[in-house]
């Protein structure tokens, strides 16, 4: 049987990842936490540092900023049976692999993120029992009033939406509160 794939969307410092911890950290199985986050100023270490305060110490975790599916098929081939991975977060992996790429154009950066997210997916639900995705949701976010944060809502709105498509159920956090998106 495929693993399931939960989506949990949000807006900043809406709860997003403390909910998605909680709703892997049900399944009682032994857990991955593919942290896509780079220390690359004094804030951001901060901001990582909380995370990983408030993760139990049975997590296993992964740094990778770039390369999901690559970086995973040879965590499951060293490391083998892991029941549930925690994926936070998307809109940071979108970001890196926007900045690794600034100089390509935005359709091939597109293309590269659609094939590297269906091959994480079909990965996960080959591999694990459930994988839980966090992301940003900048549907309801102003419009950028620059041409990079235009490329990136853009963007991350094009894989949010393949990613609902494929997960089994979605959930949206507003305020700490979770709200059941699909199935609905």
């Amino acid at each position: 049987m495929p693993g399931k794939v939960t989506l949990v969307l949000g807006g900043i410092r809406s709860g997003k990842s403390a909910f998605a911890e909680e709703l892997a950290g049900r399944a009682g199985q032994r857990m991955l936490y593919v942290a896509t986050g780079q220390a690359l100023d004094d804030e951001m270490a901060e901001r990582i540092r909380k995370h990983r305060e408030r993760r139990s110490a049975h997590w296993r975790t992964l740094e990778e900023p770039l390369a999901l599916p690559e970086s995973l098929d040879r965590y499951f081939e060293s490391n083998g049976d892991i029941g549930v991975i925690l994926l936070d977060s998307v809109d940071v992996w979108v970001s890196n692999l926007m900045l690794a790429r600034e100089k390509e154009e935005t359709d091939a950066t597109e293309s590269i993120a659609l094939e590297s997210l269906d091959s994480t997916l079909t990965l996960c639900r080959q591999k694990v029992m459930h994988a839980v995705l966090v992301s940003s949701e900048v549907g309801m976010s102003p419009v950028s009033p620059n041409q990079l944060g235009r490329q990136f809502q853009d963007l991350l709105g094009t894989v949010n939406q393949r990613a609902g498509a494929q997960a089994d159920e979605v959930f949206l956090v507003v305020a700490g509160i979770p709200v059941k998106i699909k199935p609905s």
